[in-house]
């Protein structure tokens, strides 16, 4: 039975701890709808915060990569698939913190998007969307688009300490 801070409909599942204390691993399931967004935030920026803690700024980049990602992922949920949750796996260690989104979907080619204007450009406010996958990729340091059976998992990877 979910605990109590576990809105009806969502499963967490137990991390798993290694010899050190450190989690490893986070697993969120939720139903492919919007209202669980803040649900997903939350339950990221906690793993995200056990140390060695991100700085609040990634944090906030993280909040955002994530909710991108996960929208993303709920609106590409086929409609057949309504029972199957969206998972959400964060796999956290000394020096990277790497969030995985995995949706039912039918997949999609990133680097075939269609290219937007600049965002300086007044032609770019004919676009409401669509900068979903350029936020990611801009706020995290590595992020990959993986075809699976039956849908795609975003892997956004952000690195524990600042590089140098």
């Amino acid at each position: 039975m979910p605990s109590p801070t576990v809105p009806p409909g969502t499963r967490a599942h137990d991390a798993h701890h290694d010899g050190d204390g450190l989690m490893g691993e986070i697993r969120l399931d939720i139903p492919p709808r919007m209202d669980f967004l803040a649900v997903v935030r939350l339950v990221v920026a906690a793993a995200a915060e056990l140390e060695p803690a991100l700085p609040e700024s990634r944090l906030d980049d993280l909040r955002l990569a994530v909710t991108e990602a996960c929208s993303n992922a709920i609106k590409a949920h086929r409609p057949e698939a309504t029972d199957e949750p969206i998972v959400v796996t964060c796999q956290v260690d000394d020096d990277r913190f790497q969030v995985d989104i995995r949706d039912r979907g039918p997949g999609f080619d990133p680097d075939a998007l269609a290219a937007l204007p600049d965002p300086t450009d007044p032609k770019r406010l004919h676009h409401e969307s669509g900068l979903g996958v350029t936020l990611i990729r801009v706020l995290t340091d590595d992020v990959t688009f993986r075809p699976t059976d039956g849908g795609t998992v975003v892997s956004m990877l952000l690195k524990r300490t600042p590089p140098g």
